[in-house]
């Protein structure tokens, strides 16, 4: 299955299995972030999390392992209609979105940006 999400108005294209991942720096302990994530017919399903260490608000998922730096584990948690993305405009950066392609979104401080499913045709 591919597809597409929208981040506000732009339109991010899927490839196979609407895989996509989000990757951003905690905003006080400016530690690296990384979620991999899946369009299905119920929602935005987080399959991966990542961090590359700990701190304020980056407690690390149960049952993972190491890997490359990275702290890796598969969350237990149903799908999201949506998600929001806070821009703080505190961490030097934003988002990093990748689809088919990676763009850069929310560097500086704004208001949430909205990710969902495009709509069925």
């Amino acid at each position: 299955m591919s597809g597409c999400l929208l981040a506000g108005a732009l339109l991010v294209a899927l490839g196979p299995g609407g895989d996509f991942t989000l990757e951003w720096a905690h905003s006080v302990e400016k530690t690296r972030w990384r979620e991999s994530w899946q369009v299905t017919p119920t929602g935005l399903r987080l399959t991966e999390a990542a961090v590359q260490g700990a701190g304020a608000g980056m407690e690390q998922g149960a049952n993972g392992h190491a890997e490359g730096g990275w702290w890796v584990w598969q969350p237990d948690l149903p799908a999201v209609p949506q998600l929001a993305l806070a821009a703080s405009g505190m961490t030097g950066s934003g988002w990093r979105l990748c689809g088919e392609q990676c763009q850069m979104l929310g560097a500086d401080a704004a208001a949430p940006l909205i990710l969902r499913p495009c709509p069925k045709d």
